[in-house]
């Protein structure tokens, strides 16, 4: 039977991991070459809810390597850019989405970390500042000067 590695969420549960899952996180895979497997692994910046969003992902590409995403996003719509399965996976709230990116980068599991940052450059595809103020309800706090210069300045920027 394979290894079980123990780790830790931020609240302080305890998730049993596969190693060859866990290992799909580059500093899991370094922790574990440095210390070996029989202590619980610490996760202090992963919370429990997104360490299982996390395992999930490993635990689907177990025994594959997730593909390639090609940059810039052909489309907006992420079942034409990743497989179904992956689309699917980040279809979450902006919070729940943010959050893991934050545990990819910390975790170093790039293809994760893709794949989260392709699902936010798809909402942020072919719209205005102002629809993607809203879509992130980001609020806009230039004056109308301030954004007269920001639009005169980057005008080149602007698609047709």
């Amino acid at each position: 039977a394979e290894v079980k590695l123990k780790l830790q969420s931020q609240e302080g549960q305890t998730f049993e991991v596969e190693e060859s899952v866990a290992c799909k996180s580059q500093l899991i895979k370094n922790m574990v070459e440095d210390s070996g497997t029989d202590e619980e692994i610490p996760l202090p910046n992963v919370k429990a809810a997104i360490l299982e969003k996390v395992i999930e992902y490993a635990r689907h590409y177990k025994d594959s390597v997730p593909p390639e995403i090609e940059k810039p996003l052909k489309s907006a719509v992420m079942q034409e850019v990743v497989p179904a399965w992956d689309a699917a996976f980040v279809e979450l709230e902006h919070e729940i989405l943010f959050e893991l990116i934050l545990a990819a980068n910390y975790l170093d599991i790039k293809s994760l970390l893709d794949l989260c940052c392709a699902k936010i450059a798809s909402m942020l595809k072919g719209k205005t500042p102002e629809e993607i103020r809203r879509t992130f309800n980001i609020e806009n706090d230039f004056t109308p000067e301030e954004e007269a210069q920001v639009r005169e300045e980057n005008k080149w920027a602007e698609m047709e």
